[in-house]
């Protein structure tokens, strides 16, 4: 069974990437080493350590009518992964090409 994960483009994830460590978005179904194998074989680089944080959805009023029928639910549940690359890898997902670097000087 293959996963896909998916890069968080947010500043937490952007400063995380300076420390060799990358965030995921995943399936709640995934676990360490599924998600461990996928990066793997996504981006072509050996990992070293992986932490999950589940992230509960947020409960959201809504409204069936003007006044009526109030009622409320919740938002899907997210999952997170911070994915430690071993020394010397590293993924292209925030840096610039260095074209693009010498045009901005």
């Amino acid at each position: 069974m293959s996963i896909l994960v998916t890069p968080r483009a947010t500043e937490k994830a952007y400063g995380l990437s300076g420390q060799n460590v990358y965030v995921f978005n995943v399936p709640l179904a995934a676990n360490k080493q599924q998600i461990a194998k996928a990066v793997t074989e996504q981006f072509d680089v050996a990992v070293k350590n992986v932490t999950v944080a589940v992230q509960s959805g947020k409960a959201v009023r809504f409204s069936r009518g003007k006044n009526r029928y109030p009622g409320s639910t919740t938002r899907k549940d997210t999952k997170k992964a911070y994915v430690t690359l071993a020394e010397g890898s590293s993924i292209q997902m925030f840096e610039q090409p260095e074209a693009a670097k010498e045009e901005k000087k």
